[in-house]
């Protein structure tokens, strides 16, 4: 039993060392900047979002659409949500706003109902509002569309060079 004891108590002095810190060296994080990970960071100033209500082509299939204009100050609660002053069915062709999808008046079973669900009714959940910021990552995304066109071309180059 003693055996067992110090074995333990060996086996946690050894976990503690290996995950120990060593003395004076900070560890950093590349999306936090030049602030080390225990310290806290400055935040950023807040920008201006994007308000230009241009509509963006949809990066993959089912995406939901963004937010091209300001939202904030939107009361979106279970009393009232703001966006639908705009979208709903019934009031987008008067505002030229976009109206909610079809899919938003179904239900789980896809009943249709007379109102917006309530499975879709906090539109912030999906859709979202954009800044315009620098990356904080590369981004390579090529969309189905554009792969599909290149793939296309490709093959036409490819039985261009074999007749010549």
């Amino acid at each position: 039993m003693q055996f067992i004891r110090t074995l333990g108590l060996l086996l946690m002095l050894c976990m503690g060392a290996a995950s120990a810190q060593p003395l004076g060296q900070q560890f950093y994080d590349r999306a936090r900047g030049p602030t080390p990970i225990m310290e806290a960071t400055k935040p950023p100033v807040l920008g201006n979002a994007v308000n230009d209500d241009v509509r963006r082509t949809r990066n993959y299939a089912m995406q939901p659409p963004i937010i091209p204009h300001r939202v904030d100050g939107y009361q979106i609660d279970k009393n009232f949500n703001k966006c639908l002053d705009c979208h709903s069915r019934t009031k987008a062709e008067m505002f030229q706003a976009v109206p909610v999808s079809v899919t938003h008046y179904m239900d789980r079973d896809g009943n249709m109902l007379g109102q917006v669900s309530t499975r879709r009714y906090f539109c912030m959940q999906c859709h979202v509002a954009q800044d315009p910021v620098r990356p904080l990552v590369d981004n390579r995304f090529v969309d189905v569309d554009t792969l599909l066109l290149q793939s296309l071309r490709n093959q036409a180059q490819d039985k261009n060079q074999k007749k010549n």
